[in-house]
């Protein structure tokens, strides 16, 4: 293999996994302007790799609560999808599917855990049904599953998966776009070594 870690990723990869990114979530916006019918839009995403300290600092701080919805890849690609709800983006899909908008995570009720849960599910499946039609893989998906957490917390679910391998986080960052509002959201794509291997050789990156 080429690749030992992600932090052997040079430009050339991290341009290729951005363009993939970009295309991936803008079908999960497609998605979500299609469920909430409203439109939205988002920024270009940046990917890096990044520690696991330098990931908290870049998605917020460390004891900030977060809904978390993690989803595990298997078949051709195997890894983690994890996607972060900050309370901005949260409270904007809620008031608009349930007309109701929360102080904090720790106040939602069950209807708006599910909801929150589902969409988490939804962008996820948007993005990696487009990654899978651009890379020519195959991927299955698990059911989803959810949490309300201290960012520090959710991310040591990763770094605890593939901590033998690598200490590094794939950080895609972009920025969802509704009513003029730029509402913060982080997804975090971790295949796995031999997998993020497979994908770079067919997209022809040597």
């Amino acid at each position: 293999m080429r690749l030992k870690k992600y932090e052997d990723m040079n430009l050339q990869d991290l341009d290729v996994m951005k363009e993939i990114s970009s295309i991936g979530t803008s079908h999960a916006a497609t998605a979500l302007s299609k469920l909430l019918q409203k439109e939205i839009r988002i920024s270009i995403p940046e990917v890096s790799i990044l520690g696991y300290e330098e990931t908290v600092n870049k998605m917020g701080s460390i004891e900030e609560l977060v809904t978390a919805t993690l989803v595990r890849m298997s078949n051709e690609v195997n890894g983690l999808m994890l996607f972060v709800f900050k309370l901005d983006l949260a409270n904007a899909i809620l008031e608009k599917l349930i007309g109701k908008r929360y102080d904090s995570f720790e106040e939602l009720d069950e209807l708006a855990y599910s909801a929150l849960e589902e969409i988490g599910n939804i962008i996820i499946c948007s993005y990696v049904n487009a990654f899978t039609q651009l890379v020519g893989v195959e991927i299955d998906l698990s059911v989803p599953s959810s949490t309300v957490n201290m960012l520090g917390g959710v991310l040591t679910v990763p770094i605890a998966e593939y901590g033998y391998v690598t200490d590094k986080l794939m950080y895609i960052n972009a920025e969802f776009i509704m009513d003029g509002d730029k509402l913060s959201d982080g997804l975090l794509m971790l295949p796995d070594i031999e997998s993020l291997n497979s994908i770079l050789e067919k997209l022809g990156v040597s």
